[in-house]
Order: structure tokens, then sequence, then C-alpha cells
């Protein structure tokens, strides 16, 4: 990506990095994302440093992250001895890994740890405190376990079948309210 980032572009990859920060995610790792998803071909670790205007070493680390998380990946260039990077293009894939990754990484812990707070809770000396704490981490962990149940339960459907339910909106909760 030798020529400069067109001004769309370069909003959109501005405010994909201010999204990130938002969603706890660092802000050249978001912005890297977006730069790789408008790229109509796949970009080397000097590209995304030249575009961005950032040290090679943040690039490296943030390429990293987001190969971790699946939605990047290393492809080759013939006549090219360097790493290219490339991302899903598919929104609907792309934000599905993303969940997933957020569920591994977020959920199914805070569920776990739940559980611990909750047992080392009913074993503790009675009193009103200890009651308290232990019926809001149940009312918790219940939440985490209904949603989480409900997640997978829409995972296993098919793309077709999630797609028409997310463009089904307010037509369900007149359904069901």
């Amino acid at each position: 990506m030798t020529t400069p980032l067109t001004p769309a572009v370069q909003k959109f990859v501005l405010h994909w990095g201010e999204m990130g920060t938002r969603w706890g995610v660092n802000r050249t790792v978001a912005q890297i994302h977006a730069l790789l998803y408008l790229s109509e071909r796949p970009l080397h670790a000097d590209d995304l440093v030249a575009a961005l205007g950032v040290a090679r070493s943040n690039v490296s680390t943030s390429l990293r992250e987001l190969q971790s998380w699946g939605i990047v990946r290393v492809v080759h260039v013939l006549g090219d001895r360097r790493d290219h990077f490339e991302t899903l293009t598919d929104v609907w894939e792309l934000f599905q890994i993303v969940l997933d990754e957020r569920k591994r990484r977020e959920i199914d812990p805070t569920m776990r740890l739940l559980r611990e707070c909750l047992d080392e809770a009913r074993r503790g000396r009675a009193s009103r405190e200890r009651d308290l704490v232990g019926e809001r981490m149940q009312a918790m962990l219940t939440f985490f376990e209904s949603t989480s149940a409900w997640y997978e339960q829409l995972r296993r459907l098919p793309r077709n079948a999630v797609i028409r339910f997310v463009k089904m909106g307010h037509r369900i909760s007149k359904m069901i309210a």
C-alpha cells in the first residue's frame, strides 16, 4: 500500500481504532484490522507502518494479536519473501469469530470464577451478608449461564437462519412482548 489512504479509508480506519478502544481493543490493533479489511490485496508489515505511521514493533505485536483471534492470517505473495497479511472479509464470519473469542476469553472465565466464589461463600460462616452475596452472585451466574446457553443455541443455527433472525428485529420483540 504505497499510495496514501483515501479520505474515506482514513476516516474509517481512524473510527475503527476509536471503536476498538471502546470495546477494549488496542487502537493500533483495530486500525490494522480496518486497513486489512478494506485492502484489495494482502499487506506486509511495512505497508501498515507507512499507512498508519506507527512503530514496526507495534505493528508486529498487533498482527500477532489479530492472528491469535483468528481473524488475520499470513499469506505469501509470489516474488516477495516477506509475510503478507489479510483478514476475513465476510462480516458475519468475522463477528462470529470475535463473539466466540470474547465468550471464551471473558464470559467463560467469569462463569468459572462466579462458581468458585459461590462455593467459597457457601462454605463461609452463616450471616446475612453471606446470604446476600450468595444471592447476588447466583443471580449473576444464572444470567451468564442463560445468555451463554442462548448464544450456543444461536451459534448452532445455519448462517442464513441467523441473518433472518437478526433482520426480523423489532418483529421478534412484538411477538414475545
